[in-house]
């Protein structure tokens, strides 16, 4: 009897050792995913092949708007404006109500809400088509904690069919450059697959 006690005893030790250790290992912070290494400069990856289907600018020097970003076409219109992203200087709401009576002088009383349900992003969009068919659309944009997103007021000026054309132009490209994968590659690498 004493000795199924002392296994017993051993045994809980034994337990209770190795999983000790096991509780006080932390995770190691991550900090390279896909080869591409946090705090690394972009200059040390020579496998980056080509750039994407548009290119973006910023812009800082622009009456009533703290920053912008420009978007341009490399493929199909190469240099071509497709996009442009404003960010007005004022932030608030209250600035922002003002600005939406405007646009719907301007622009329509009737834009289509496409915000969030949760009313973190107040966005109204208008869509105009010219003579020529092509579409621009047109949204104003409140966002009040979406960090994802411009905290403030934007307004988001584009080309859509532009830039689709610009993407399928870019897959046209990237189909008639790759290679065939094969089935060996296809096996997930999880030592590539998830961060390091």
């Amino acid at each position: 009897m004493v000795h199924k006690i002392d296994i017993l005893l051993w045994t809980f030790i034994l337990i209770a050792v190795s999983t000790a250790g096991l509780a006080t290992t932390k995770p190691q912070r991550p900090l390279s995913a896909g080869g591409f290494t946090l705090g690394t400069s972009i200059n040390d990856y020579s496998f980056i092949s080509r750039d994407n289907f548009v290119k973006e600018v910023i812009v800082t020097d622009i009456k009533g708007f703290r920053k912008g970003f420009v978007t341009y076409g490399t493929c199909e219109r190469p240099g071509e404006i497709l996009r442009i992203r404003l960010k007005y200087t004022d932030k608030s709401y209250h600035y922002f109500e003002n600005l939406l009576k405007q646009y719907k002088i301007k622009f329509g009383s009737k834009p289509k809400f496409v915000g969030d349900s949760f009313g973190h992003i107040k966005a109204w969009k208008w869509v105009f088509t010219g003579e020529d068919g092509k579409r621009v659309s047109l949204t104003l944009q409140h966002n009040l904690k979406n960090v994802d997103e411009t905290i403030g007021n934007m307004i988001k000026l584009g080309l859509p069919d532009q830039i689709i054309a610009e993407r399928e132009c870019s897959n046209k490209v990237d189909s008639q450059t790759q290679k065939d994968v094969s089935e060996e590659r296809l096996t997930p690498e999880w030592d590539v697959l998830l961060p390091q």
